[in-house]
């Protein structure tokens, strides 16, 4: 039987996070499977509350259960690479690793259906469920790769255009049936561990966003396929933790990461040029904007800030990891102080 590691991040979301553990708890049943949590330094009790949580659920003493406290909030990815490398609690290797969002609930069956695809189909490295919100409503969390023309597209928000790139368009909307695609939100994933091996773990250089997109485009790159499996199932609150659908302003940290996602995968030049087509569907969208009296469709300041961001970042060198960034994973998965709770 494969062996299983899930791992969930939690950010100052305590009870939701245990809610998600609960119900992975739940859907492991009869696998051969554990899990870690990983505390993402919340600094407001999360720690002391999913303990003394944990000492007294029973379904936390059905199978080994981890809390491994990070030194530094490195964002998600270096998050969640704590947890990969913590490993099994017998000191083995996984041959899946399950990342699950603190706010995603597995239905039932959800993990066990990944878990079955990815044995029956070795072409794929990684495969993620199809998602929805607590209501029913299908969420999109299956894509294509960003380029030159989606950035166009994307920004333009203008059917023509839309139409004539179809093929770049980066929502997929939400497939039918199981399928290969380019990259998948990381709300419930699973990874081959041997992929994970060859291709290495999350680019902790991302501190939030564009993280998972990288990483299946590295697998891509590698010869492995990334697939979206219709009938795992998992209900996602969204954007627990970073607020994003309250945002008033775009943070630093996406710009940040946009901009090494295209530096680092197609080159400076080729940055440089996705930011122009962006600028240039955006100025398009605000004179419809402006002459339709369409409603804003983004943060105010959203497309100034893009463009300084970017046109002082080409004379930046390109992002370097702090030494306690670098480190932190690495750290956290083999502090002696890090607790098992069976």
């Amino acid at each position: 039987m494969s062996r299983l590691l899930t791992v969930i991040l939690n950010y100052q979301t305590p009870a939701m996070t245990l809610k998600s553990a609960e119900a992975a708890m739940r859907e492991m049943a009869g696998l051969d499977a554990e899990l870690v949590i990983v505390d993402n330094r919340s600094d407001d009790g999360s720690v002391e509350a999913i303990r003394d949580a944990l000492d007294r659920a029973d379904w936390a003493k059905t199978r080994p259960v981890r809390l491994i406290e990070s030194e530094v909030n490195a964002g998600f990815g270096a998050g969640n690479n704590i947890g990969i490398l913590a490993g099994l609690s017998d000191g083995g290797t996984p041959d899946y690793v399950y990342i699950l969002n603190s706010d995603a609930f597995p239905d039932a069956g959800s993990i066990r259906h990944l878990l079955d695809h990815l044995d029956a189909h070795p072409e794929a490295g990684f495969a993620g469920s199809y998602i929805h919100g607590p209501d029913g409503d299908a969420h999109v969390t299956a894509f294509r790769f960003p380029s030159l023309w989606s950035e166009l597209e994307g920004a333009a928000r203008f059917g023509p255009i839309s139409r004539l790139l179809r093929s770049k368009v980066v929502p997929l909307g939400v497939p039918e049936a199981t399928q290969p695609v380019a990259w998948l939100a990381g709300a419930s994933m699973m990874m081959r561990r041997s992929v994970l091996e060859q291709i290495g773990l999350f680019d902790e250089t991302f501190f939030l966003y564009f993280e998972e997109t990288d990483l299946c485009l590295r697998a891509a790159r590698a010869g492995h396929e990334t697939h979206y499996v219709r009938n795992s199932q998992v209900t996602h609150i969204g954007s627990a933790s970073t607020g994003m659908k309250t945002w008033k302003q775009v943070p630093d940290y996406w710009f940040d990461s946009r901009w090494h996602y295209f530096c680092k995968n197609h080159g400076r030049a080729y940055a440089c040029a996705a930011t122009t087509m962006h600028v240039a569907g955006g100025l398009l969208w605000r004179m419809r904007r402006a002459i339709q009296k369409k409603p804003r469709a983004e943060a105010p300041g959203f497309l100034r800030k893009l463009f300084w961001h970017d046109a002082t970042a080409v004379f930046r060198p390109l992002p370097e990891k702090s030494a306690a960034v670098k480190s932190a994973s690495h750290r956290a998965a083999t502090d002696p102080s890090a607790e098992e709770l069976v």
